[in-house]
């Protein structure tokens, strides 16, 4: 436990072992639409379907919003499903307004990580956990690209919602 009383990741499993984590990528700038939406839930219908799935999300963007809403109305029809805030800051009050929304808040080994690298290194590690990652990259610069491109050479499963041209 780190000091505000949440997990903190030490290199062993804070999810259950066989459940699917699924992770977003995407600009701050995006913005949501129906069919996207649909699109990504009729792909967490089939591709996760009934196995047990773990959402890694973030709060920074309008993406981000996108994505809690998917992983929101995927879990009212699959109740076992979990929603984490994977915080790349530790900010108490950003915490507690987090922890009513969430299933759990996890910080990931970033202590020693200067704050201006911090969301990089987070974006990252939520790569690394995935399993399927969706994403909406509409230019070549930025996090979400950078953590698209990081997802694609781990070889990640990686489903684009929209166009990108």
């Amino acid at each position: 436990m780190c000091a505000l009383g949440f997990p903190k990741y030490e290199g062993k499993m804070i999810v259950e072992e066989n459940d699917m984590v699924v992770a977003f990528c995407g600009h701050s700038t995006y913005i949501p639409n129906a069919a996207d939406e649909k699109e990504v839930l009729a792909v967490l219908e089939r591709v996760v379907g009934d196995v047990p799935c773990e959402f890694f999300l973030g709060e920074y963007g309008s993406f981000d919003s996108f994505a809690y809403g998917c992983a929101k109305k995927y879990k009212e029809k699959h109740p076992a499903s979990k929603l984490f805030f994977i915080t790349p800051y530790l900010n108490q009050e950003k915490m507690q307004f987090q922890a009513e929304r969430f299933d759990g808040i996890i910080y990931p080994p970033l202590e020693y990580v200067p704050p201006r690298y911090a969301i990089v290194k987070r974006n990252k590690w939520i790569v690394e956990q995935a399993d399927l990652i969706f994403a909406h990259i509409t230019h070549e610069y930025g996090g979400a690209y950078t953590m698209y491109c990081y997802a694609k050479r781990k070889g990640k499963t990686v489903y684009m919602i929209g166009t990108w041209s």
